[in-house]
């Protein structure tokens, strides 16, 4: 177990690493920077070359490189050029929204997707077949139609706030608003997830459920319910369990697109801001929070695949 977490945490370093380093590199070298895109066209080339310098932005790749990877061993990532502050800070506040959104939207998948699945693939009534076609529905319809179409429902009925996470005026402390403002960026992220798990759980349970050792309990006169939710489901689980560390990643990824169209201030927001003003700092750093995410949500999946299934621990 000691030399397991020494090869993931070794992992994780790797990973926050490289993408953080390659998001740095890559705004660097796309056309333009921050003072460009902040100035605007009409600036001076003097004012330009002014803001430049105050910025940092006027030394080579490799310097710029050097100094932030310096920095960043110690976890300062940076000072972010759009909203001057330390990019440290900046990350916190807006990953614990991102947390709150991505966690909600397992949970509501898990609890919504597991037990359709089951049903799709043990029962052979009307409600299996919409069940069936509407994951297929919601699989195919990509992140940003699925936010789209929650937004012009919450928009056109008024029952939800479709932007941000407080009304104005509300306390911070008012949990029955931020669930109201949580309700859609949540589900347009919880649908395909769910659809996803109902999908995989389906076929996992249409598997085991033809295995030996389940065809005995039933010929053994065993309960059908209890071998199907306590026996069979649990061995139809690790398939399942193997993809939540990919799942993460997908929730991460999805994030972006949902945060944008619904305002929700979370890390997606965050770094679509700093790409669009260039911050290549803040960037660098939304990219590590995201890989460190990614790389939790690993580990936990193969905690979660040892669990319920004890012949992967060896």
């Amino acid at each position: 177990m000691g030399r397991f977490l020494l090869r993931r945490l070794a992992f994780a370093a790797v990973l926050v690493f490289v993408v953080s380093s390659a998001s740095l590199i890559l705004v660097y070298l796309a056309p333009g920077d921050f003072v460009t895109e902040s100035l605007g066209v009409h600036a001076s080339a003097e004012s330009i070359e002014q803001a430049r310098v105050r910025y940092g932005l006027n030394r080579s790749l490799a310097t710029q490189y050097v100094d932030w990877l310096g920095r960043a061993v110690q976890l300062d990532f940076g000072r972010s050029m759009k909203y001057d502050r330390p990019v440290a800070d900046l990350i916190p506040e807006r990953a614990k929204n991102t947390a709150l959104l991505a966690f909600s939207a397992l949970f509501v998948a898990t609890v919504v997707g597991l037990p359709l699945g089951v049903i799709a693939a043990t029962r052979s009534t009307v409600l299996s077949a919409i069940t069936r076609a509407l994951s297929v529905l919601l699989l195919s319809m990509p992140p940003l139609l699925t936010s789209l179409i929650l937004v012009f429902a919450a928009a056109r009925t008024g029952w939800l706030p479709i932007g941000g996470v407080r009304s104005i005026g509300e306390e911070s402390t008012g949990m029955v608003d931020l669930a109201r403002h949580l309700v859609v960026p949540m589900l347009a992220l919880a649908l395909p997830l769910a659809a996803m798990f109902e999908r995989l759980q389906a076929q996992a349970m249409s598997d085991v459920v033809a295995q030996p050792f389940v065809r005995a309990a039933f010929a053994r006169g065993v309960s059908p319910s209890r071998v199907i939710w306590r026996d069979a489901f649990r061995a139809a689980l690790a398939p399942l369990a193997s993809v939540y560390g990919l799942v993460v990643g997908t929730l991460l990824g999805g994030s972006f697109v949902v945060e944008a169209i619904t305002s929700w201030p979370g890390l997606g927001q965050l770094m679509v801001d700093g790409l669009r003003a260039r911050d290549m700092y803040l960037v660098a750093g939304c990219a590590a929070a995201g890989s460190l995410f990614l790389a939790v949500g690993t580990f936990v999946s193969d905690v979660a695949v040892a669990i319920v299934d004890p012949r992967s621990r060896e």
